[in-house]
């Protein structure tokens, strides 16, 4: 049986489609996969180096380390309406003078806001948890939230400056690629691509039809445990594209290395 090392963040989405293959759920053709969960950007700095045989990672970051990675053809956050959004404590704030809270350097998030406005530059990298309480005490002037908390910030008593995925959409009419997964290029590990992509399509599948299954483990892992939360993430995040990029999908990732290349910001 051949072991691989899988990479994945400890969002709703991601366990929510990794739960099945990793508990023998569906069937794995003859591979065994070793779980790492971590943040996302703390994901992304490791694929520089190679990490892991298979990792999720920002399509920014995919698109700086693809000489170590081949894109996956599921796993994948594709998507409409669910951009990272910068928020304040005001809906009144000079960007090009904020200071902003951002979740990590090789984020498709930070890629993003560079596109909206290159004249962000007083810029903080943090942990995507930390965000939203240093927004509101002060200790940032805005922050750029991803994962659950564009269903939570307004707890927080903030203000939505924009949302990044509607700017998007209204520049590309394309989905937004936010996260991948990608398999390490080398000879050894490459060779099951296929087989990878098969096995977390039957994980995806299983999930969808077997709803409640991986909610114990969902919830071991999540930020916030609420019940509601998690399924709008999960419903906004995992969708038709996770089972396949799709033409549609592969067109949206070149879009975005094509808007980054031409701004210099890859």
């Amino acid at each position: 049986m051949k072991e691989l090392d899988i990479a994945f963040s400890p969002c709703p989405n991601d366990t929510f489609i990794f739960h099945a293959m990793l508990n023998g759920l569906v069937d794995t053709r003859g591979l065994k996969f070793r779980p790492y969960i971590d943040d996302v950007e703390a994901l992304n700095e490791k694929a520089e180096a190679g990490a892991f045989h298979i990792t999720k990672m920002s399509f920014a970051a995919y698109l700086k380390f693809s000489n170590n990675y081949e894109l996956l053809d599921s796993g994948s956050a594709l998507g409409y309406g669910c951009g990272p959004l910068l928020v304040a404590r005001s809906s009144k704030i000079n960007i090009a003078s904020a200071k902003i809270a951002v979740p990590g350097r090789y984020t498709t998030a930070y890629l993003l806001l560079k596109l909206w406005h290159p004249g962000a530059i007083d810029i903080e990298f943090t942990r995507f948890d930390n965000i939203m309480e240093g927004v509101q005490s002060g200790k940032y002037d805005a922050g750029l939230i991803i994962h659950e908390g564009r269903f939570v910030y307004e707890n927080y008593n903030l203000k939505k400056i924009i949302d990044l995925g509607e700017w998007w959409e209204k520049e590309t009419k394309m989905p937004i690629p936010l996260g991948c997964i990608a398999i390490r290029k080398d000879d050894e590990t490459i060779a099951f691509k296929q087989d990878v992509e098969a096995v977390i399509r039957y994980s995806i599948n299983y999930a969808f039809h077997n709803r409640n299954a991986s909610m114990e483990y969902i919830k071991s892992h999540a930020q916030e445990l609420e019940d509601n939360v998690i399924e709008s993430h999960i419903e906004l995040y995992v969708n038709e594209f996770s089972l396949s990029l799709g033409i549609k999908g592969i067109e949206a990732i070149r879009v975005l290395r094509d808007m980054a290349k031409r701004s210099k910001i890859i």
